[in-house]
């Protein structure tokens, strides 16, 4: 990886807020794909004072790709991070700092120096977390309801509210998970599949039920690996599927996307309560009867259950895969103590 040293030092200038004028440099890969590439940058920079400073800083390198009903998708964090939107987090709830951001039209490519956060993610998240992240997003969310700050109006590269309902229809419309919930040959639990037929069936009046439900800033990436906790508070990364979407859309990624399964059914009787408490102290959610996190649940992730079951050969893949949807069918019938009213 060539790193543009001159790029790198301005980044540095920022991070430290002291006049960096030269650095050396190691990169090594974090994540990434074949339209974006995400590297940890360390080394040693120097100040104009001979101060010598360690450091480490995030390079993400993105290039135009096509999302699914989201084509603006793949530029997404570039115009959130080139805007207002940081100033309406929290300590407790935010994203990286952006040091330097940089848009090349020629190629369809942008470049984000970005701080390096190092906590606690994925599944080493506790149950505690769990309902802290929670916590949060309602507070986050709900404040920007309430406020309704101005950046909200003038962010013009959202994913817009009905990207979840598209998707779900979407995914129904492939015969091969359709048709195999419904066939002899299927070999999941008897009552998984009825619940996945069930939802097909009453999906008109459960989206019905959805968009009377308040429409909120949503990340929709809000799994467990890209929140990181560190000191008490959390970092949010990967910002490219964010848009409109209605309340309880990014809970719902957190219980139950490449979730701890164990714990699946505790995560949602205390991450509810928890998001719903945390929107109640900007917004009135008293009139919310009905607050479809389980219907969510299912809509964006049974019928990607049953297809993952079926693309792999790995039997431990596809037990992980029973064992999910089984966890989603106990949550059914769980009663909750939802918060209501601010």
């Amino acid at each position: 990886m060539n790193i543009e040293l001159e790029k790198l030092i301005y980044a540095l200038t920022q991070r430290f807020k002291m006049n960096i004028i030269s650095t050396d440099c190691q990169t090594m890969p974090l994540q990434g794909g074949t339209v974006g590439k995400v590297f940890l940058v360390t080394g040693i920079a120097e100040t104009v004072d001979g101060e010598k400073l360690p450091y480490r800083i995030v390079l993400k390198i993105q290039n135009k790709w096509e999302r699914y009903g989201d084509p603006g998708s793949w530029r997404r964090e570039y115009d959130l991070y080139s805007s207002d939107l940081g100033a309406t987090f929290s300590q407790a709830l935010r994203w990286p700092t952006c040091y330097h951001a940089e848009f090349n039209a020629e190629v369809n490519e942008y470049h984000l120096w970005l701080e390096y956060i190092d906590g606690v993610t994925g599944l080493d998240l506790t149950r505690d977390m769990y309902e802290k992240a929670a916590l949060e997003l309602g507070r986050f969310q709900g404040k920007l309801y309430a406020v309704q700050p101005a950046v909200l109006q003038s962010l013009t590269n959202l994913s817009h509210a009905d990207l979840m309902k598209n998707t779900y229809l979407h995914y129904r419309s492939w015969p091969v998970v359709y048709d195999y919930i419904r066939s002899e040959d299927c070999e999941l639990p008897l009552h998984v599949r009825q619940m996945l037929i069930d939802i097909v069936e009453q999906a008109d009046e459960i989206f019905a039920r959805i968009e009377k439900l308040p429409l909120v800033l949503c990340h929709r990436d809000f799994w467990v690996t890209n929140l990181i906790y560190a000191d008490g508070n959390f970092a949010l990364i990967d910002w490219d599927t964010s848009g409109w979407g209605y309340l309880g859309e990014d809970l719902a990624s957190l219980i139950a996307d490449e979730p701890d399964i164990d714990h699946m059914v505790e995560h949602y009787q205390r991450c509810i309560p928890a998001y719903y408490k945390g929107f109640s102290e900007y917004a009135d959610v008293s009139r919310i009867a009905d607050h479809c996190v389980y219907e969510i649940i299912l809509l964006v992730f049974g019928y990607r259950l049953v297809e993952g079951y079926l693309h792999t050969e790995a039997d431990v893949e596809k037990t992980k895969r029973v064992h999910t949807l089984q966890k989603i069918y106990e949550m059914k019938n769980i009663p909750l103590m939802v918060t209501s009213g601010t």
